[in-house]
């Protein structure tokens, strides 16, 4: 009877939601009438966006209703327009893994373990707010990637699990992406568009990234305890890992001339990364193919023969199909709105049940919006140049400043990043291991807790006219 009502609580498959997701989305093609707004090309700070022009919604009729070959088809589409993120995928954990067959990785992290073992609590908040001030400051996430298996595997070896290591990276990238004092592609890009001072308010997104982030190391370190307590409490529990090993026998591996020389591969790969994604404006592609170079290198480090190259790279990316698979199953959720042409049709119609509220219910209107609107439109600036342009003379008819207008779209765009399928969790869940409903059960009560947070400053700010 005990196995029974556990099974009955159990979340369902992230595949089973998924699907009943891009279903919801082809009826909805069939009950929401197709629309679109005019865009016209502004330069803003430098780079020319396709803003929304204030007004220009009009009805049309070449959306097309979703059939059930067109459902069953988007996942097709879907699959073939996330080949991007899925190939990134594939070829990060490929790589890795063979820096993980080589042994050189469990040495590094032996090492790391007995440097730390038993520090967390200074390790723990050194690495979240590096995470965190860089996307803070830089717009920084993709940037990162990289370095997800590695955070992943010091949880593991810290003697926790993997969703503890991966909640520090994503978590920190996160709420400093959300939280942020000056990042480009949000606060800079809203800021322009609404004809605000760029960086204003300063001193109300420092208390911002304070609160925030001290809540997200606690819930890191919640979680952390709770399963030192009780391993059995670990979400990943039952779950396979590429760094599924042994905390004892980790401590005992040597670091000698070719896991020092792996380490210096790994990092001068970072660092390239770093200098190609701040510098040079690299892409994905970029980014795949230091990886590559990197597992080849670390490979011949060890002698592999091109044989065994080849074989240790296909085991790695077969290990993670099921993330990759989960980018390219949510994207069918747009394909089918974007076919459908109702995208246009859903921000016009919500946008438009914020007139003549009060100011307060106004402000939290948009954050809920704003929310909602990060599934459709998972781009921090793409996001901006849509709603922006209605949002900021519509909170002036409202009576909010806009500053207001865009703090609300700063906190909708940036926390639902970790939480919709369709945003970058998608792809950090890939590419760590960690199954997305896992990381939802791991999530949800915290978004709960961030999303009263927002609601806090949100009502705060327009008290104050901030």
């Amino acid at each position: 009877m005990a196995a029974e009502t556990k099974k009955k609580k159990q979340m369902p498959h992230v595949f089973v939601i998924l699907f009943f997701l891009v279903a919801a989305a082809a009826v909805l093609t069939w009950l929401i009438p197709a629309g679109e707004f005019d865009y016209e090309a502004v330069d803003v700070n430098g780079t020319v966006r396709n803003l929304v022009v204030p007004g220009s919604f009009h009805y049309v009729d070449s959306g097309k209703h979703a059939t059930l070959i067109d459902f069953l088809g988007s996942f097709h589409k879907g699959l073939i327009s996330g080949a991007d993120v899925m190939m990134l995928i594939f070829i990060v954990n490929g790589a890795f893994s063979m820096v993980i067959k080589t042994g050189a990785f469990n040495s590094m992290m032996g090492g790391l373990l007995r440097k730390f073992d038993g520090k967390e609590k200074f390790l723990v908040p050194i690495f979240f707010l590096f995470f965190a001030i860089c996307a803070s400051l830089f717009g920084m996430w993709n940037d990162f990637n990289g370095l997800i298996p590695i955070m992943v595997g010091m949880g593991i070896a810290l003697g926790y699990d993997a969703m503890f290591g991966f909640s520090i990276i994503l978590l920190g990238i996160g709420v400093g992406f959300a939280a942020a004092l000056m990042n480009p592609y949000t606060i800079v890009v809203a800021q322009s568009i609404a004809g605000i001072p760029i960086y204003s308010g300063m001193g109300v997104r420092v208390a911002i990234f304070v609160v925030f982030s001290a809540v997200a190391v606690w819930w890191i370190f919640r979680y952390g305890k709770k399963i030192k307590e009780d391993p059995s409490k670990s979400l990943m529990a039952g779950e396979e890992s590429l760094f599924s090993f042994d905390k004892e026998e980790l401590k005992k591996l040597p670091m000698g001339k070719k896991e020092i020389a792996t380490f210096l591969v790994i990092l001068a790969s970072l660092v390239w990364i770093f200098y190609g994604f701040l510098r040079q404006g690299w892409g994905n592609t970029q980014l795949t193919g230091v990886f590559l170079l990197m597992g080849i290198v670390v490979a011949l480090i060890y002698r592999w023969s091109a044989d065994k190259i080849a074989r240790e790279f296909i085991n790695g990316c077969k290990d993670i199909v099921f993330g990759a698979m989960i980018v390219g199953v949510a994207k069918a959720v747009l394909i089918i709105m974007q076919d459908g042409k109702i995208i246009d049709t859903i921000i016009y119609f919500l946008s438009s049940q914020l007139e003549g509220l009060p100011p307060v219910v106004s402000a939290l209107g948009m954050l809920v919006i704003q929310t909602f609107i990060n599934f459709v439109i998972p781009s921090g600036s793409g996001q901006a140049a849509t709603i922006i342009p209605l949002m900021a003379p519509l909170g002036d008819l409202m009576g909010l400043t806009r500053e207001v207008t865009v703090l609300t779209f700063q906190f909708g765009d940036g926390f639902s990043n970790l939480l919709w399928p369709t945003a970058n969790i998608a792809i950090g869940c890939g590419i760590a291991g960690v199954p997305l409903n896992k990381w939802w059960k791991f999530f949800l009560p915290l978004f709960g807790i961030f999303f009263a947070i927002q609601v806090v400053f949100v009502v705060g700010a327009v008290l104050i006219g901030f």
